[in-house]
């Protein structure tokens, strides 16, 4: 095989079925249905100006034989704007397996790009750290928030996918919130006895091993991990007609004024680039996207 058969490219639009196709084989238990359905949300998302869509493949005669998936936001706060990129869904077909640096190599090749890998499997940590990336959470708090007590004057509810105005949330807010919600999540806005307006994504998790299983909901946004305390009470009495006891959070340990447990057994998440991420932001990444 020589060198020129193979080149490394953006994947375009055309490309998804085929792509569909590679990923299935290459990770067992996900369906073609699974990653048609989230290429599909990539294509139709919002995306930073300049950055790949979809991220990039290995073209052998016209076919991906390899692919890395690419999912780039933006992201403001108070102070600025910046750039994330999810690294997701790496593959590459056994007889291809020495040209695969070439997609690791392109696709973190932006310096003002902060890079994050949500989904590393354990064996690949020290890999992932010999290429420069730092871990930024390391595990996960399984909350039981039916547990906590509900703040006196506090209320709770469910935004709906087509909701246009949230009162007490900026338009930014109740974009992001009504935009997950069309994805499967499922958004909330607690509003204390002082008049704020809190706002909380979650989506439902399958928990496939470990001695850990509850029937669970993922913390996909808040503000701060402190609001969650706060709503946690009223959040987990929310949950529970819905059949779920418990929220997991990314944390760096045991989460104060929180009942659960904390594990390092899985949840690692590791970031490259000029911005550490903050913990309770998955907003847009793949778990959404895609699904758990």
């Amino acid at each position: 095989m020589s060198k020129q058969q193979i080149r490394c490219r953006e994947i375009a639009e055309t490309d998804i079925d085929t792509v569909a196709e590679l990923l299935t084989r290459g990770f067992v238990g996900r369906s073609r249905e699974y990653w048609t359905q989230g290429l599909r949300r990539q294509a139709a998302r919002e995306v930073p100006k300049g950055y790949p869509r979809f991220g990039y493949m290995l073209d052998h005669g016209g076919l991906p034989v390899g692919v890395l998936l690419l999912l780039y936001t933006t992201r403001t706060d108070n102070v600025e704007t910046t750039i994330y990129c999810n690294l997701s869904s790496w593959y590459v077909e056994p007889a291809f397996r020495n040209y695969a640096p070439l997609l690791t190599k392109i696709a973190q090749k932006y310096k003002e790009v902060t890079y994050i890998n949500i989904s590393p499997a354990t064996w690949t940590w020290p890999i992932i750290e010999t290429q420069g990336f730092n871990s930024y959470c390391s595990g996960l708090f399984f909350s039981i928030p039916a547990l906590s007590l509900v703040r006196p004057g506090m209320t709770i509810e469910t935004i709906s996918p087509d909701a246009t105005a949230i009162e007490g949330l900026a338009a930014s807010d109740v974009e992001l919130l009504t935009r997950h919600a069309r994805y499967g999540c499922l958004s909330l806005v607690c509003r204390t006895a002082g008049g704020d307006a809190l706002p909380f994504i979650l989506q439902p998790v399958r928990i496939r091993k470990g001695w850990i299983a509850p029937p669970a909901m993922q913390l996909i946004y808040c503000r701060d991990i402190a609001e969650y305390v706060q709503c946690a009470g009223a959040i987990g009495r929310l949950l529970i007609p819905r059949g779920k006891i418990s929220v997991i959070l990314d944390a760096n340990g045991r989460v104060p004024g929180l009942v659960g447990i904390y594990t390092k057994w899985r949840g690692r998440k590791y970031f490259k680039g000029p911005h550490r991420p903050r913990l309770a932001d998955l907003t847009d990444t793949e778990l959404v996207l895609y699904g758990p």
